[in-house]
């Protein structure tokens, strides 16, 4: 497929500072060894993007935004093996780790110090094609959808946070604090875990979109914490223990400091929200003396993203339901402003 000369149009942070995220004209890329060529046909915003344009996550501009996607493969590059044009797939955004420090080492490529992602790090899948190498790409089903399939990383995420680090077991009480799209995959994979209660709060402002959401999905227990004290409720339900299992999406400082009140004692508390601060205050005595358990989460493992494609195709995790709005590339700004006012959930763009 002879497009390497040709151009698209690409959703671009065009130089550092808040803002300058426009539609350009760019060289459709050329995939190298062991690399293919990616028709994306959707991606998801993730918050990642709205901090890049906000200069509040690292980027090297001009660089193409967009790494939640779903695509098909249209040509290979020299030394391909695995996979044949027409493959429908998606990939972890862990390009570029260096393979020989102790993370990669370790099978830990997710955090290596040298990983350049698309999206922030080098060019993502805001436009029609993408270029990946093929070790980091994962086969869908033919019954999954595009849409389904761009939800895939965010909720790997999950996955890999709440399955695989936090170790969620069969009949833990759950609470998850901030219901935005996180959040509610945060909640369907303790579902699919095994949990036998799962406690989802929110703010004021999470109540006309989130909140609503939550409760349509069947959440057992849904606050709005202005409305009713949310840990008074947690500790009627669990007879004064707490919870099992506390999982943080917020990234709000009271938040992430009230998950020590909700938890019992030797339990576990999940960290998914980022605050976007140096520090924040954190009740540590409290903590200590409960001896809770407290798991950091940082991107995806590579079981993880099997483990959530199988579990979105057999209908355990439905996280295409966090999907409520779809946008075709040229109206980005309505896209993202509609996000970032928190009318939307899980926002794709349709190149």
């Amino acid at each position: 497929m002879a497009v390497a000369t040709e151009l698209m149009t690409a959703l671009v942070k065009t130089q550092k500072g808040d803002g300058f995220l426009e539609l350009r004209e760019v060289p459709v890329p050329e995939p190298g060894p062991g690399e293919v060529l990616i028709a994306v046909k959707a991606c998801g915003i993730c918050g990642t993007d709205v901090h890049v344009l906000h200069d509040e996550f690292p980027y090297w501009p001009p660089v193409v935004l967009g790494h939640e996607f779903a695509g098909e493969i249209v040509a290979l590059g020299p030394d391909v093996q695995y996979y044949a044009v027409g493959d429908r797939v998606v990939g972890e955004p862990h390009t570029q780790h260096c393979g020989h420090c102790y993370l990669c080492r370790t099978g830990n490529v997710q955090i290596c110090p040298t990983k350049r992602s698309p999206g922030w790090g080098i060019d993502g899948a805001f436009t029609k094609f993408l270029k990946m190498p093929e070790k980091l790409l994962h086969r869908i089903p033919d019954g999954m959808t595009y849409e389904q399939a761009a939800v895939v990383e965010p909720t790997a995420n999950t996955v890999h946070d709440i399955i695989e680090r936090a170790k969620i077991e069969a009949g833990d009480f759950v609470v998850v604090l901030g219901p935005g799209p996180i959040g509610l995959l945060a909640g369907l994979t303790a579902r699919a875990g095994g949990a036998r209660h799962i406690v989802m709060v929110g703010t004021p402002a999470d109540e006309a979109v989130r909140l609503k959401k939550a409760r349509e999905l069947g959440f057992e227990t849904v606050i709005n914490l202005a409305k009713e004290n949310p840990v008074e409720v947690v500790k009627a339900l669990t007879g004064g223990i707490g919870a099992d299992l506390v999982v943080e999406c917020s990234g709000a400082p009271p938040a992430i400091a009230s998950t020590v009140e909700y938890v019992r004692k030797k339990g576990r508390v999940c960290a998914i929200g980022l605050t976007g601060k140096e520090s924040i205050s954190f009740p540590w005595d409290k903590a200590a003396t409960k001896v809770i358990d407290l798991i950091f989460n940082m991107s995806t493992s590579y079981t993880s993203w099997d483990r959530t494609i199988n579990l979105i195709q057999t209908g355990k995790i439905p996280a295409g339901e966090v999907v409520s709005h779809k946008f075709p590339l040229d109206e980005w700004q309505t896209a993202f402003t509609e996000l970032e006012a928190q009318r939307t959930l899980k926002v794709l763009l349709i190149p």
